[in-house]
């Protein structure tokens, strides 16, 4: 007794350990080292060489959560990891035993793994009704489903073994699958398995009879009729069991009797195959327990971390199967089972049940709530039994994006189907284990959607009064996007017609940035945004949702006011800079001939550093060569002297103020309001887009840019040779001589102060 009862020291502190990483890498907490606190490590730090005398694991897990955290801002609250509990304590424990039983001898550890291997076989074909079954774990869920291709081809072809792919030009082989497969899943088997893309068929759904995301079984009899008339090889049939967009399954028992017509295998794969796994399961998954393999993702149906997928096959041939590389002669390879045979055994039959029907019943509950709105239109292939519910707004547009940040905990997803368009999907069988759903979450889901229906309705009330009021506008164009879940969208488009596509773009691009910018700094319940992160249109603004009392003729004429502005300063500027430069070649010009005029009144002696100083001082000479002023206002070059005699009468200039102008709104008014709808009330109805818009300042950014240059306060001064000069006297403008205090000549409005260009 005392034998048994004996625990592995090693197994015990890998336990411990385990427990103390989680705590680390989970709560984001300190090690319970004394001097892990002395030890800190920066998330911005340059990694460094390793240091000789190493580090303790406490050190070595406080710096993988630091990396984990590393791009976390420090103002928003920190996202916190997928909560494993503790069975997902076990499945992370089993990667740690593996690594530990491996190192055991080579007896040992085979008598081990192959009680493991046939623990965790036994109990997933008992529990999936599938008798009778091997089982091969993999990492990538897809490798099953190639094994088994490998597989049906050494069993179809005798001499595929010897010849290897030559004996394929004989018959050429060909894959069936579904029009709503995993996208890509056919092109990879063909390239893992050295095959033509010609060797892929992919069988349309169903158009007039039954589920439009069935496979037409009377077109893939067909496609099969006419394949083996042109001497081709029927290999395989890739079959549902849950669409990957809407969760229907294909007519497993009429396609199981086609393979077996034509000597086909069939494969089956999708969520609705866990619930084989409850009591009560519906006649079309029923036919998947009669399949030649099926694909099984443990690991998001029972929220355990890291745990391999598993597909199941019956096959009678162990020497093939080991050819195709289904069992393996390795035994580490078999270690594969062991994070599920751990975590099989701590949930037990019934606590692996209760999660499926916990996921199933929360599908339900939504279904039965979703039924009482009339806006809400549903895609369930089977109301009393149906894991996947989707559904969307009875007019063209989304929903998921304001739904998925209202209640994170549900885990609802945006999915786009060929006839309904973009949807919202729940599948709580791959997200409520991991995310924790309950029944409140989804009552909280319900009651969020009914919050934004009546502001959806009201938008799209108001979305053909938004279009009509865009095309007034020449400037502007009305950008379709039915995904959008807002008022719309719209492009200020520049006027000027002689621009290369090249520069029209970039400056379609700034001039909507800037406008992006604008809009959102008005006073405005309105969410201006970019629009979906991966939205097909750019370069536009996209307006959030609305309600009754917006005026959008206000709005979209404010729109295009704020963009002719951004264009016609845009303008402005480029041709204040042509005239600038025209302006200082003349200047250079100018400079250089009144630096000639005036070596020619001052002769050569007065150039002479020490001869010209002397000479000055007992010889004043007055020149007549003016300084020059560039007038950015008139485009022009002026005499300096104007200046001059305002600055001896006034002692200086005034700069000219700044005009200033304030918006004369009442407090708390908002713009883009009617008349007799402001107010607090009206304040307070628009506060129910806020729950719905809020998160779009933060998916969303709105660009920055740096401040417009005020034209008018621009200027250039040439620099002029350093030339010795006389100190000018100040002219006297009265009879005595003295400073006189006329009145100042005051300059246009709008014109700037000239500035001097020769430095005196």
């Amino acid at each position: 007794f005392r034998k048994q009862m004996m625990v592995d020291p090693t197994l015990a502190e890998m336990g411990k350990n385990l427990n103390e990483a989680m705590k680390i890498l989970e709560d984001g907490g300190k090690a319970s080292d004394p001097d892990a606190d002395r030890r800190q490590f920066s998330r911005s730090s340059i990694p460094g060489p390793l240091q000789g005398d190493g580090q303790d694991v406490a050190s070595i897990l406080q710096l993988v959560q630091n990396l984990m955290h590393e791009d976390e801002e420090e103002d928003k609250p920190s996202h916190r990891m997928q909560n494993v509990g503790e069975q997902g304590h076990m499945a992370l424990l089993g990667h740690s035993l593996a690594a530990y039983i491996s190192v055991l001898d080579r007896e040992r550890l085979r008598k081990l793994i192959t009680r493991i291997a046939s623990d965790t076989t036994l109990w997933l074909c008992r529990l999936f009704r599938y008798e009778s079954g091997s089982a091969y774990y993999h990492e990538d869920d897809r490798e099953g489903l190639l094994k088994v291709c490998r597989l049906v081809i050494n069993t179809r072809y005798e001499d595929y073994s010897t010849e290897g792919y030559t004996v394929l030009n004989s018959r050429q082989p060909v894959i069936y699958q579904s029009a709503t497969c995993r996208p890509g899943l056919g092109q990879h088997l063909c390239s893992q398995l050295a095959l033509p893309l010609s060797s892929l068929c992919t069988v349309p759904c169903n158009t007039m009879f039954g589920s439009q995301h069935q496979m037409d079984i009377a077109l893939l009899d067909k496609l099969i009729r006419e394949d083996v008339e042109t001497g081709k090889l029927p290999l395989l049939l890739i079959a549902n069991a849950g669409t990957p967009g809407a969760g229907h399954t294909d007519k497993l028992g009429r396609l199981k009797e086609l393979c077996e017509q034509y000597g086909m295998w069939l494969h089956i794969e999708g969520v609705n195959l866990a619930t084989l796994a409850l009591w009560e399961v519906s006649s079309p998954v029923t036919a998947a327990t009669r399949s030649d393999s099926m694909t099984l993702t443990l690991g998001p149906w029972l929220g355990l971390p890291a745990v391999p997928a598993v597909t199941l096959y019956r096959h009678e041939d162990p020497a093939l199967s080991l050819a195709a590389g289904l069992t393996s002669s390795q035994p580490v390879e078999k270690l594969r089972a062991l994070p599920l045979w751990l975590s099989l055994q701590y949930l037990g039959h019934d606590g692996i049940v209760e999660k499926i029907r916990h996921a199933v019943e929360l599908s339900q509950q939504l279904l039965e709530k979703l039924k009482t709105l009339a806006s809400i239109k549903t895609s369930v292939e089977d109301e009393l039994n149906s894991p996947v519910v989707v559904f969307r707004f009875s007019q063209e547009t989304s929903l998921c994006e304001q739904l998925a940040q209202l209640v994170p905990a549900s885990g609802v997803d945006i999915v786009e189907l060929e006839d309904e368009g973009t949807c919202v999907r729940f599948t709580p069988l791959m997200t409520a284990a991991a995310l924790g759903t309950q029944r409140c979450d989804v009552d909280l889901l319900v009651e969020r959607l009914i919050e934004l229906i009546p502001v959806l309705n009201c938008t799209l009330r108001l979305r053909l009064d938004f279009r009509e009021e865009v095309y007034r506008h020449s400037a502007l164009s009305y950008i379709e996007d039915l995904s959008w879940p807002g008022l719309g969208a719209v492009r200020y488009e520049p006027r000027v017609e002689e621009l290369t596509d090249s520069k029209r773009k970039l400056e379609v691009e700034k001039i909507n940035s800037e406008l992006l910018v604008k809009l959102g700094d008005l006073d405005a319940d309105l969410i201006f945004s970019t629009g979906l992160e991966f939205g097909p249109e750019k370069d536009c603004i996209f307006i959030g949702m609305a309600t009754e009392d917006l005026d959008v003729a206000e709005l979209v004429d404010t729109i295009a006011a704020l963009g002719r502005d951004i264009e016609e300063n845009g303008r402005l500027l480029e041709n204040m800079t042509e005239v600038v430069r025209k302006g200082i070649q003349e200047a250079e010009l100018q400079l250089q001939k009144d630096n000639q005029d005036k070596l020619m009144e001052e002769g050569v002696l007065r150039q002479i550093p020490l001869v010209g100083s002397v000479l000055n001082w007992f010889s004043p000479f007055q020149s007549t060569v003016k300084g020059r002023t560039f007038n950015l206002a008139a485009g022009s070059l002026d005499s300096t002297e104007p200046t001059y005699s305002m600055k001896a009468q006034t002692g200086g200039l005034v700069s000219p103020e700044t005009p200033t102008s304030s918006a004369k709104r009442l407090p708390g008014q908002r713009l883009f309001r009617r008349e007799g709808a402001g107010g607090s009330d009206s304040h307070s109805e628009t506060s129910s887009v806020g729950q719905a818009e809020d998160f779009s300042r933060e998916r969303f950014p709105q660009p920055t840019t740096p401040s417009p240059v005020q034209d008018e306060a621009v200027s250039v001064v040439p620099e002029s040779p350093e030339i010795p000069q006389v100190p000018a006297e100040p002219e006297p403008t009265q009879e005595k001589g003295e400073v006189g205090t006329q009145e100042k000549e005051r300059q246009p409005d709008g014109q700037d102060a000239p500035v001097e260009e020769t430095g005196r």
